[in-house]
């Protein structure tokens, strides 16, 4: 294959499939490295006819992240038939997860010669013209330099991929969003649920959230019929697993998607080595893995066995992969085997983020990545290895042992620690040694479960000689492997009731019938604890007493929200158990309490280990570094924690924007100056005032901030003795908040306002939007800041106009001031445009009369479905005027969200802020370059 053979053909649209086959070999080759598997050509035919398969049954190993590669390709070759973004939900947020890291590789790929006509065919779908060098698929992973950013969600037009969790993306699809903020809500609800091929790996280990996706895109193919066509892009699902709890057809009659007849049946005498990739695929499917059960008489000593197989391999120089179920028996045999001077990691979920995402560059760790998984220039350790685990290593990881130990748990926990071992089929005397009990609890269907597992088990064993490949576990008869599984939880039935409380974001405090999304997203099982978050801000031993009110909570997180690195996650009975021995040290300590919605309740950790344990539920616990409680990533309490800079408790700002960890996205200084000059490509989020009642006094002029690394650096501000000023930067690259939409340098109204009709007009372009819909989206765009040009809003950003003899243009945006919210008094200035645009004579002679008004009023997330009193203009209206607007504000959003449903009338609103945000990406971009 030439390197000029992409420049060279026409992508053009052709019935011809062996052109089509060809065509895709050839891109799917240089943008993944590795040529196509029968299965994976199979799918783009189907997608490239818009014809989605809604289950993917594929034995793991085989490459099922590479459909996202399938879809990129097929989107370029036929876009009005795909969706622009595609969401790949996974079980949890994993080590490495396979995805991120294949996204990536996709992303920088685009940028070479030889796939220049597909960079081009998806840059034509942009709405914003993209830099040099810039890809134009945009990407949100779960950790690296891409992670949890707004990149994905900027241009709507523009292909997307974003990974994220169950929690993570269920909980923004139904108009939630932990951590996100209020006004972000509906936002992510709508880009989630519109344009978009929503994949869940492993479906099977989530039954709740796949019916609720069901659900969910039911109710949006009804919403697509009510708004008349104008929803054309609609939500679609695919469940993707290697072991589905269903082997039959879905509700809709379509057959499961499967590997080909072709790679179901390989010749008797496989080749060795492989060549083509049809033979390495055999390759995996029958990677030997022999199978050995173990019995054990009492469960008690599960620990001890399990130790004493594992040091029978202490002599065999191999990595060796070791399973457990229990948090706890991680921790002790990962113990015991150290005391016997192995090399031993520990692998379990509840590791706080910032320690997990380091783990692939540990070099025992290394051991068990393939080459192309290992961070550059790790030195992986030589000799015997260990890896133990609790399910955090089953799914989405892209490990492989040598050899197996684990414990018993149910059939498609199994299969998922099976798929660990010997993966790509290069050791040809892999055991997998299961060590499990004599007897079960007849009365608990899990145990029953665990029963029907090892009954399985041994028939591998005595049937098919001890084979556990793949091929051979795809032979056991689906039905009996389905009894296995684990219990499906209660599954909630979601409503027309709940789901339209959900969708009320701006209402903010306790709602009746709108109850917490977790159940809902997990469903309710026995067996399944409550959890609990926990991170570290320095923030919550700083901003006490009076100064809550001034710098309330809920603000402080919005402008600096908890990110995925700063948290670990935990069993609610653990967390509270050392939180009780924290809180009993440290009792007047302040604690912020989290809940679901993003409320804050201030409390003091003596009075909060009165309660009882199931405050705590489902919540984010931010605890002050000077209390401790952190060792190695694991929450602690024993009191022997380090608090060496080796061991860091607060790293929000350890949030980078490239791999080498060189460019922040956000960093806090402490300083003695009320004003600073921001670092470089960074622009000022707020200043937090900690002696707002003392007298200001200026410093030596000699006295040096040292605005270098060393002040960028989290520990070294927290070494410092605290200053009077806490100066929160973002940067201007890769800022994720409300504030970053505003520009470097001062903008004027009317030079914002047609830069914002102009992309709003380009998105209706680019997504081909009906005329009237163009029109309506046009004039909204043309209204929706006009509430700024108030006094109160000009002096708040810091343009005083009301000086003798001056006459200051009206600004959009202030030029890196920082807006004094408490001059603003409560005003929005959307709702001053709202009142503003219905006195318009062309918008009240407009038949989308409705819509204008409502994206005008929405576009910073407020109007669903009100606005506090304190938002009203009274500096141009009457108290009528605004109580009058302010009703049919209401009313209004019942309308329209009848007319074109939850998530289609989130997704308009979201093209308005989206122009919105490309206007100021633009001026951010510009902003930069001359930096």
């Amino acid at each position: 294959m030439s390197e000029e053979s992409l420049l060279d053909r026409t992508w053009q649209q052709t019935e011809n499939v062996a052109f089509l086959e060809e065509r895709f070999a050839e891109v799917f080759s240089f943008l993944t490295g590795h040529e196509p598997f029968p299965w994976q050509a199979s799918l783009y035919q189907r997608l490239v006819q818009g014809d989605i398969p809604a289950r993917c049954n594929i034995p793991t190993g085989l490459g099922k992240t590479a459909a996202v590669a399938v879809w990129l390709i097929a989107l370029a070759h036929a876009p009005e038939k795909l969706p622009r973004r595609l969401v790949y939900v996974v079980n949890r947020r994993t080590v490495v997860d396979q995805t991120t890291q294949e996204v990536e590789q996709y992303r920088k790929k685009l940028l070479e010669p030889e796939l220049a006509q597909l960079r081009e065919h998806l840059q034509a779908l942009c709405a914003l013209p993209l830099s040099d060098g810039e890809p134009p698929l945009a990407i949100s992973t779960l950790r690296g330099q891409f992670a949890d950013n707004r990149q994905w969600s900027a241009d709507p037009a523009r292909p997307a991929v974003v990974v994220g969790t169950v929690d993570m993306i269920g909980s923004r699809l139904l108009f939630g969003g932990y951590l996100i903020g209020f006004r972000r809500r509906p936002f992510h609800a709508g880009l989630l649920g519109q344009d978009v091929l929503l994949v869940h790996d492993e479906a099977h280990l989530e039954p709740a959230f796949q019916q609720l996706l069901e659900q969910i895109e039911r109710e949006i193919q009804k919403e697509q019929q009510r708004s008349g066509g104008v929803l054309v892009r609609p939500f679609r699902l695919m469940a993707l697993s290697a072991t589905l709890r269903t082997n039959a057809a879905d509700k809709e009659g379509e057959p499961v998607f499967r590997l080909t007849d072709q790679e179901r049946n390989p010749p008797p005498q496989l080749p060795d080595p492989p060549q083509r990739p049809l033979e390495h695929l055999w390759r995996r499917l029958y990677a030997p893995k022999r199978l050995r059960l173990v019995q054990l008489e009492d469960e008690k000593e599960l620990v001890k066995r399990m130790v004493e197989l594992a040091l029978e391999f202490k002599d065999s120089g191999r990595a060796i992969l070791i399973f457990a179920r229990g948090v706890e028996d991680v921790e002790k045999i990962a113990a015991a085997l150290a005391k016997k001077k192995q090399q031993v990691v520990p692998l379990t979920g509840t590791l706080r983020g910032y320690e997990r995402d380091r783990l692939p560059g540990d070099p025992v760790f290394a051991r068990f990545l393939p080459a192309s998984s290992r961070p550059e220039g790790v030195q992986i350790a030589e000799g015997t290895v260990y890896l133990v685990c609790t399910s955090a290593g089953e799914v989405g990881v892209n490990l492989s042992g040598d050899h197996l130990i684990c414990d018993l748990t149910t059939w498609e926990s199994m299969v998922q620690r099976f798929g660990r071992v010997n993966r790509f089929g290069q050791s040809k005397d892999t055991q997998i040694i299961v060590v499990h009990p004599t007897e079960f609890e007849q009365k608990d269907s899990y145990e029953q479960a665990r029963q029907k597992t090892l009954h399985l088990l041994k028939r591998l064993e005595e049937q098919q000689e001890g084979d556990a490949s793949p091929a051979s576990l795809a032979r056991l008869d689906p039905v009996v492997c389905a009894d296995a599984f684990a219990p499906a939880p209660t599954i909630l039935p979601i409503t027309d009731i709940l789901l339209d409380a959900w969708s009320l974001t701006s209402i903010r405090e306790d709602l009746p019938g709108r109850p917490e999304l977790e159940p809902y997203l997990h469903g309710v099982a026995a067996w399944e604890p409550p959890e609990t978050y926990v991170a570290w801000r320095e923030e919550v031993e700083v901003i006490t007493g009076w100064l809550l009110d001034i710098y309330p909570p809920e603000d402080l997180l919005d402008d600096y929200p908890l990110k995925p690195h700063e948290l670990l996650r935990d069993q609610s009975d653990r967390v509270w158990k050392h939180l009780k021995a924290i809180g009993e040290r440290h009792p007047d300590s302040p604690v912020w309490l989290i809940d679901p919605t993003d409320r804050v309740r201030v409390s003091k950790l003596g009075q909060l280990i009165q309660e009882d344990k199931s405050v705590i539920h489902y919540r984010t616990v931010l605890l002050p570094p000077s209390v401790g409680g952190l060792e190695n990533g694991l929450l602690k309490s024993d009191g022997k924690e380090s608090l060496s800079p080796t061991q860091p408790m607060d790293v929000a700002d350890e949030w980078f924007a490239d791999k080498e960890k060189t460019k922040r996205r956000r960093c806090r200084i402490w300083s003695e100056q009320s004003q600073l000059d921001p670092p470089p490509g960074m622009r000022l989020i707020q200043t937090i005032d900690t002696q707002p009642d003392a007298e200001e006094f200026e410093p030596e002029e000699s006295e040096s901030l040292g605005l270098g690394e060393e002040a960028l650096s989290t520990e070294a501000n927290q070494q410092q003795k605290r200053a009077r000023y806490w100066h929160w930067y973002e940067s201007l690259e890769a800022g994720d908040t409300e504030g970053s939409l505003s520009a470097p340098q001062p903008v004027g109204l009317d030079e914002h306002t047609e830069q914002v009709v102009h992309f709003a007009q380009a998105i209706a372009q680019r997504l081909q939007l009906p005329d009237w819909l163009r029109s309506a989206l046009s004039l909204a765009a043309k209204w929706h800041d006009r509430g700024k040009d108030r006094a109160i809003w000009q002096r708040a950003i810091g343009n005083w106009q009301d000086q003798p003899g001056t006459q200051s243009p009206v600004l959009a945006k202030a030029g890196g001031k920082n807006l004094n919210w408490r001059l603003l008094s409560g005003y929005r200035h959307e709702f001053g445009s709202l009142l503003e645009a219905e006195q318009d004579e062309q918008i009240q002679k407009h038949p989308e009369r409705d819509l204008i008004l409502h994206l005008i009023a929405a576009h910073h997330g407020r109007a669903r479905p009100h606005f506090d009193p304190e938002s009203f203009d009274t500096e141009r209206f009457t108290t009528e005027q605004n109580l009058t607007a302010a009703q049919q504000v209401m009313r209004r959003f019942g309308r329209l969200q009848q007319r074109f449903g939850r998530w289609g009338l989130a997704w308009l609103e979201s093209l308005l802020r989206c122009a919105d945000v490309l206007v100021s990406q633009i001026q951010k971009d510009s902003e930069h370059e001359h930096s």
